[in-house]
């Protein structure tokens, strides 16, 4: 039926209502598990539009905070979020992160593992420029099962449409579970992993509240959406309002789970 257009990450204001308000609390999560103490060197890897940078800032009073990402329009949208922190922002990439080694002593991540190319290599560099007795961490979507957003769009689409399985992401990210990421971390040589499930609830007002952030046209579920013509758009969005739990009030109580990884350098 269509052939999904190739994903974007080019707009926060675009990215904030679709993923980004549920990544915030899974963000404050995985630093409540890390239990760090203060005045440490941190390194936001994919940092995106800022929320985990933020929340590092919020929960760990950082001594330095450097956010690195790829796309101008998010680290934009960072800059504005975090203007007055002192967080330092480049646009750099996780697979060649532009710092010697053992420069940090928390490299953390969210949401970015799946979208690169090459894991390992993502992996070993930021494990390369943690110090010794440092930590890296980071956290995924559980695209196959609790992230339930996005598990029941795909769920609705394939129905309709089977080459959207081609799309899926949860298919298409095997690396979004908890014992492939601790290999993952072992690797690349860090000792005493522990994966974490962090579930939060994604509590939107009404139907549209869900539906219309899939009509941004960025991510991957996004994207597909948008590829398809009005009629087939239509029909996936009758799909989704007839299958989705609505309450007496018209509201969706859905819930996102991420899986997180942690790991110690040696």
């Amino acid at each position: 039926m269509t052939e999904a257009a190739a994903v974007r990450w080019e707009s926060g204001d675009l990215y904030e209502p679709y993923v980004g308000r549920w990544s915030r609390p899974v963000a404050h999560a995985l630093l409540a598990w890390l239990n760090a103490p203060t005045d440490l060197d941190w390194l936001d890897v994919g940092c995106g539009t800022g929320t985990v940078a933020e929340a590092i800032v919020e929960r760990c009073a950082p001594k330095r905070l450097v956010g690195i990402d790829p796309s101008a329009g998010f680290l934009d949208f960072a800059h504005r979020r975090l203007k007055a922190s002192g967080a330092e922002l480049l646009q750099a990439n996780a697979l060649g992160l532009p710092f010697p080694a053992a420069q940090f002593d928390r490299v953390v991540s969210g949401l970015v593992l799946n979208f690169l190319p090459d894991h390992p290599l993502a992996a070993s560099e930021m494990a390369r420029v943690v110090r010794p007795g440092g930590e890296v961490a980071l956290y995924v979507w559980d695209y196959a099962g609790k992230m339930e957003l996005m598990r029941r769009f795909w769920d609705a689409a394939i129905a309709l449409d089977t080459q959207a399985l081609g799309f899926d992401e949860g298919r298409r990210f095997p690396i979004c579970q908890p014992e492939t990421m601790r290999r993952l971390f072992e690797g690349a040589g860090l000792s005493q992993v522990k994966t974490l499930p962090i579930d939060v609830p994604t509590k939107f007002r009404d139907f549209d509240d869900y539906w219309a952030p899939f009509l941004g046209g960025q991510a991957p579920a996004p994207a597909y959406c948008m590829s398809l013509d009005e009629d087939n758009r239509a029909a996936l969005r009758e799909r989704l309002r007839a299958s989705l739990p609505a309450q007496a009030d018209g509201s969706i109580h859905l819930v996102a789970r991420a899986w997180a990884v942690r790991g110690r350098k040696d």
